[in-house]
């Protein structure tokens, strides 16, 4: 897939100053439909103008961290629109923190301000406990919206800490201010050492690198200046672009797309409820008439193709799709089969990057001749064997993925991480994620795993340090090691061998239940083996090779036995 050449004048883009420009060419046009509301494009810009007119007036402005510890809604894309109106970077937080895990990410991020729903109001009072808040703290309020059967209602108070986030949109609006292309955009990773790691780019190189997702699917040719970019957004005889992003916007792929619907004159869609209904999200498609589609491989959608095939799905279509876009999680090709022949305009791109660059690699699929799926390396990436050599035209080599097109600046305020994620080789600075593949051919490759200690499940990274953690400190655990089990739908599920003292009663619920009251939900393990030991190395390694082998073994043992976990 040919990716557009960048010209030197859309490297001097700023995603604010272009939103501004088409909200002056279009004002009412819908730019977000939620919660039963249309916004237009005037009603957007002005909106994130007097949230913006809050921050200045609070002290706030170019390079100032706004954190947005919540899930999909308008005023998350408010928020990040009125801290990229004064220069100032919107950090993301995963909404499944608990308060301690929240108020790591506070002081890592040392952040100014912080903007959060009322629903978790009770983990930023905790994170309180831990670290001191920001100095601005706006609540956003939940009363109208859906229940979520994930989200703990806020019972222990009635007020959440910091000041109504309605004040804010009753401020006086801030005017358009001269913004810079070197401004930052953080993008917040676990990665692999259980830190949190901002990945830093600027809203210059950024757009640069979303020219391919912005304008690859439609009929017009990439823009050669930042006023084309307006007048292809303003243009009333392209087809719509109507984006609903299924994965949370904390991520970098739905942020990352949903900034590029705004920069086409687009409109955004979000569901009512931050837990994933797949018979909400069909009939959104269906009524709406999306055509960006975000998903996250088989957890989102396996459920999404199940309900499409079932009679509650009957009458539903899903026709109006023509772009389909996941990033980071597995996809089989069983399940883009069922989606592209629900789905037959549309394209399934399934994009091979990272948080630290990229794109690696895509797999597409436009119709069931493409079944099955090999992702092919996008322009400006190479494979780099042990001696990093160039391997990719060399069938059957394996080595690490590079990439050397437009990438970030490197990790925020840490020179080491970033020399080793991007470094240079014979002159040409590359990003390495630590990604393995097999080379097939014909720029096909097969990916092997990234050789590090995470886990990705369901589009979230897990620590398997951190979580084993709390598990050897329970009563009784005298060993244990955790890891990512292969999974059809979630891709790999977060997987604890464990080793208790002799006479310890331990049940599989209760290791389950102490990770989930200390860490997130989708930490938990959702396979729990107890084993009699861990053979480890005199020093003290483990071959992970051979306990994922026994995985298998083990879950038949326990089914002969009559368990489960």
């Amino acid at each position: 897939m040919d990716q557009p050449t960048p010209s030197k004048d859309l490297s001097r883009a700023n995603y604010a100053t272009i939103w501004e420009s088409v909200a002056r060419a279009c004002p009412d046009r819908p730019a977000v439909v939620a919660d039963g509301r249309t916004m237009t494009y005037r009603d957007l810009d002005d909106a994130a103008a007097r949230v913006a007119g809050t921050l200045r007036a609070e002290g706030l402005g170019a390079g100032s961290r706004v954190a947005i510890f919540m899930y999909n809604r308008v005023e998350y894309l408010v928020t990040v629109y009125a801290a990229y109106k004064i220069g100032a970077i919107p950090v993301n937080i995963n909404f499944r923190y608990q308060g301690r895990e929240l108020a790591d990410l506070l002081r890592t991020s040392r952040a100014d301000a912080l903007v959060h729903p009322t629903s978790l109001g009770r983990h930023v009072r905790d994170a309180g406990r831990h670290v001191p808040l920001p100095g601005l703290v706006l609540t956003v309020s939940d009363e109208g919206r859906a229940p979520d059967e994930d989200r703990v209602p806020d019972d222990d108070s009635p007020t959440a800490p910091g000041r109504s986030f309605a004040t804010a949109l009753d401020a006086e609006p801030l005017d358009p201010q001269p913004l810079s292309p070197d401004h930052q955009i953080f993008m917040f990773t676990g990665g692999t050492t259980g830190t949190p790691k901002a990945v830093v780019w600027t809203h210059g190189n950024l757009f640069d690198s979303q020219l391919f997702s912005i304008y690859g699917s439609l009929p017009v040719a990439v823009p050669e200046d930042l006023d084309e970019v307006t007048r292809i957004a303003a243009r009333t005889d392209l087809p719509p672009t109507v984006t609903l992003p299924l994965t949370p916007l904390m991520h970098a792929t739905a942020l990352f797309n949903v900034m590029n619907a705004l920069v086409l004159g687009g409109c955004v869609i979000f569901l009512p409820s931050a837990s994933y209904d797949p018979l909400v999200a069909a009939r959104t498609i269906h009524e709406r008439r999306v055509t960006r589609l975000i998903v996250a491989g088989n957890a989102v959608v396996g459920p999404l193709v199940d309900v499409l095939d079932s009679p509650d799905g009957a009458g539903l279509d899903v026709s109006s799709l023509t772009t389909v876009l996941s990033s980071g999680m597995a996809w089989s090709d069983d399940l883009k089969l069922r989606l592209v022949t629900r789905a037959p305009r549309a394209t399934l791109v399934d994009i091979f990057g990272s948080s630290e660059g990229g794109p690696f690699a895509y797999g597409v699929v436009r119709g069931p001749q493409d079944i099955p799926c090999h992702p092919r390396l996008a322009p400006g990436t190479v494979v780099f064997d042990a001696e990093l050599r160039e391997v990719q035209d060399v069938p059957g080599a394996t080595g690490v993925l590079a990439y050397r097109g437009q990438m970030p600046l490197g990790y925020d305020g840490d020179p080491e991480r970033t020399a080793e994620a991007y470094p240079v080789i014979n002159g040409v600075r590359y990003v390495m994620p630590g990604d393995h593949v097999r080379v097939l051919g014909d720029g096909l490759v097969e990916l092997l795993g990234r050789g590090s200690a995470v886990v990705n499940t369901g589009g979230e990274k897990v620590f398997t340090g951190e979580v084993e953690a709390v598990l050897v400190a329970m009563p009784g655990v005298t060993d244990v090691v955790v890891f990512g089990a292969p999974d059809p739908r979630w891709g790999e599920v977060v997987t604890a061998y464990v080793v208790t003292a002799p006479g310890t009663s331990l049940t599989a619920e209760q290791v389950q239940e102490e990770v989930g009251r200390r860490l997130a939900g989708y930490k938990k393990p959702r396979k729990v083996f107890f084993v009699d030991a861990l053979d480890r190395s005199p020093s003290g390694k483990l071959d992970m090779r051979t306990l994922r082998t026994r995985v298998p073994e083990l879950e038949a043992t326990e089914l002969e036995a009559g368990q489960h976990t």
